[in-house]
């Protein structure tokens, strides 16, 4: 086979871990020699031994003068692990494929350099860009400090996500709902507005099975209105909540939700709204990478009025709600077609009756 398709093989090896590995990317490996898979490996979770040694360890001798595909480049520093330079300097391996180049300032090619200065015959940048794409939240994270931010929302074909304000109502079917629970259990963390709470109080949990896991919720109650019997508050889940409100909050309030085991994170405000890059950079100091926003519609709003939408993922009903309905964004408004904000590298799904449209946003 060729080097792409041994590193197809490895990026199959490192999606098995989505959603598990952050703050951490996802990583998987593959040892061949002489056309035979030998060993393979993905990194499971922070703290444990990267995709390399998972592989190495199973290649054993096997792994002299073999040659290691990875799907991200190995990293030459000690931090929760030793160095994979290292590790794969001491397996003998002859020939390293990388998929892309490491974007974390503690590495950003200096593994490479290293292995070629080793003599090691290294070839980078094999399928790179779908390598990036599995970790594009690591990217981000990693190079500017921000959690990866998702748009996710369920509406009508004519863009509404209910019948009437303050309505509940299921709009998509089975497979489309399963589908938005595995987008949750991809992300670190959920995020809502104190409104979507006070009319639909939801769980915001993954319903999978066993294998599902719940994300951070993080809601947004600038003044600490909602009732303390809030699903979001008293959820038996072994992932937290946590309230962003305003400086200024309610103290009383504060020390309620505390109690419960809520965590309070006070961020400033302009005008009625809460600084959504304040509340980004806090998820991101608790290594929260990817954040899925699942409104409502002024949540909706402000984040794509201050761009930051990296992504949407839209799954949209085959009927009509009509002018009743509650639209998918309030508070934004664009100038015209040339100013408003698109979506990229558009994919349409069908889920059962429902369509799934998905998208990198670009804003002009």
């Amino acid at each position: 086979m060729s080097d792409d398709k041994y590193m197809a093989m490895a990026i199959a090896l490192a999606k098995k871990a989505l959603g598990r590995t952050s703050p951490n990317p996802c990583v998987g490996a593959l040892v061949v020699k002489d056309g035979v898979v030998v060993g393979c490996g993905y990194h499971l979770r922070a703290g444990t031994p990267h995709a390399e040694v998972h592989a190495l360890r199973e290649a054993g001798e096997m792994a002299r003068g073999a040659t290691l595909y990875v799907t991200l480049e190995p990293c030459n520093h000690t931090g929760r692990t030793p160095p994979c330079t290292q590790a794969v300097l001491a397996a003998g391996i002859g020939r390293v494929v990388v998929g892309m180049s490491d974007p974390n300032p503690l590495v950003a090619g200096a593994g490479i350099r290293m292995l070629q200065g080793r003599g090691l015959s290294c070839q980078v940048g094999v399928l790179e860009e779908k390598c990036r794409a599995i970790n594009r939240p690591f990217v981000k994270y990693i190079t500017t400090g921000l959690p990866y931010v998702t748009m996710k929302a369920a509406l009508t074909l004519d863009g509404r996500l209910n019948f009437a304000p303050g309505r509940q109502d299921w709009l998509t079917g089975a497979t489309a709902r399963r589908y938005a629970h595995r987008l949750r259990d991809r992300h670190d963390a959920i995020l809502v507005g104190a409104g979507t709470v006070r009319v639909d109080n939801p769980s915001l949990n993954v319903r999978l099975g066993r294998n599902g896991r719940d994300p951070v919720r993080l809601i947004l109650d600038g003044n600490l209105s909602l009732p303390d019997d809030a699903k979001v508050f008293t959820l038996d889940s072994p992932a937290k909540s946590i309230v962003f409100c305003r400086e200024e909050a309610p103290a009383e309030k504060r020390k309620l939700l505390e109690k419960l085991g809520v965590e309070v994170c006070p961020v400033a405000a302009h005008g009625k709204r809460l600084d959504l890059r304040a509340v980004l950079r806090a998820a991101a100091a608790r290594q929260l990478s990817s954040i899925l926003v699942e409104g409502g519609a002024v949540v909706h709003g402000e984040f794509l009025r201050q761009r930051l939408y990296d992504e949407a993922h839209l799954l949209v009903a085959p009927m009509f709600a009509g002018e009743n309905g509650l639209p998918l964004l309030t508070g934004f408004a664009a100038a015209g077609a040339e100013q408003a904000p698109r979506l990229e590298e558009t994919a349409l799904r069908r889920l059962g009756d429902d369509m799934l449209v998905t998208g990198r946003l670009r804003f002009r």
